[in-house]
């Protein structure tokens, strides 16, 4: 007769067990993430078909493109993390090296040089360079003493600074930041000491003057009409001052679906990209804009947790230094639509419309959950 203790251990042993062998976990899938995800992108087509003025040809070649994005998240899901880390400084090598084909052949659009058109479809390299910056500074860190030494975070400086530059001569500023954030949260990560980030943000404040020299005409006037925007109300201006509008006239509860006319009227440029979170703002108010940051917010603290149960020095910088780029880059569009950022060109993610960003976020959370999946499977 099987005693008390005996029964117990079976009875904890099968609950350990179920977990590991149900479809998210065979899968190397997050279930909350990716409840999260497809909550957003749902929101994401309603806001996208407004901002489009109705054009379903829109929202369609979007579903292809998100289609794409979650297929490319379930295969590198597939992926155990090892396989990034030996498999890192090649994706950053051919980052590098897309980055450099651009600026010699890349395709111009709009007076920018920022894709690569390969017939069928058009691909922005500096987006590859979202994952593998952070992917190379976590490999560098990996099997270094932490927190990292003043020569090893300039070794990382190099690592970022390289694409950041060939990312501005496209010139791409908003991407270029994105970079730049990208690396300095795997810093941040690592330990970076307060004076470290005294000196360093020293550094760039005696940069500026130097920074301001090298920026082309439009990216200054941008950063002028932040301070104020009427200086300049039909031309530079003219974006931030109809964002504003569109935002303020939606009050708490909005003026409806398909009901805004700054969008639809075609005062609101860019509506369906950058500035659509204006349109939110206008058809969903106040209200419908708060359960579009809760969204965010619930996917960032999903990663986070992630990031925190990682299993190694690698995926738990890689995947926190993705998780706070990711809510750093929502906070500088709706900080940029809002008036409260200057206007630096960068999408919302996974609610902008365009395929290259959806791709590589994707991806991006494809690592997350492999990360969280193989870990779960191997029951650490």
């Amino acid at each position: 007769m099987r005693t008390i203790y005996q029964l117990k251990q079976q009875f904890t042993k099968k609950n350990n067990d179920a977990p590991r062998n149900s479809i998210w976990h065979i899968l190397h899938l997050d279930a909350p993430l990716l409840f999260f995800l497809f909550a957003l992108i749902i929101f994401g087509f309603f806001i996208l078909y407004s901002a489009s003025n109705q054009q379903f040809s829109m929202v369609l070649q979007e579903i292809m493109h998100i289609g794409f994005a979650l297929l490319i998240m379930f295969f590198v899901a597939q992926l155990p993390p090892h396989i990034f880390e030996r498999w890192t400084p090649l994706v950053y090598g051919l980052g590098i090296f897309l980055l450099f084909l651009v600026l010699i052949i890349g395709h111009i659009d709009k007076g920018a040089q920022r894709w690569l058109n390969f017939g069928f479809a058009r691909f922005q390299p500096s987006e590859l360079m979202q994952l593998a910056i952070p992917m190379m500074l976590a490999w560098y860190y990996k099997n270094r003493r932490l927190p990292p030494n003043f020569k090893h975070i300039m070794i990382s400086a190099v690592i970022i600074l390289v694409p950041v530059f060939l990312t501005a001569k496209e010139p791409d500023l908003g991407t270029a930041i994105t970079l730049i954030i990208g690396g300095a949260c795997v810093l941040l990560f690592a330990g970076l000491g307060w004076n470290l980030i005294i000196l360093l943000c020293s550094f760039v404040l005696i940069s500026i003057p130097v920074l301001w020299h090298f920026m082309h005409h439009y990216q200054r006037q941008r950063i002028l009409v932040f301070f104020n925007p009427e200086r300049d109300p039909l031309g530079h201006g003219y974006h931030i001052i109809q964002s504003k509008i569109a935002i303020g006239s939606g009050g708490f509860f909005g003026k409806g679906w398909l009901m805004g006319t700054q969008s639809h009227l075609h005062f609101l440029p860019a509506h369906a990209t950058d500035f659509i979170f204006a349109v939110t703002g206008e058809e969903f108010g106040l209200f419908g804009s708060l359960i579009l940051l809760t969204i965010y917010l619930l996917i960032t603290a999903r990663c986070m947790y992630i990031a925190n149960r990682a299993q190694d020095t690698y995926t738990r910088l890689l995947a926190a230094s993705f998780s706070l780029m990711f809510f750093l880059s929502v906070f500088i569009n709706i900080g940029m639509v809002s008036g409260i950022l200057p206007v630096v060109g960068l999408p919302l993610p996974l609610i902008s419309y365009g395929g290259s960003s959806m791709v590589a976020i994707m991806a991006g959370f494809g690592i997350l959950m492999s990360i969280h999946g193989h870990k779960k499977l191997l029951g650490k």
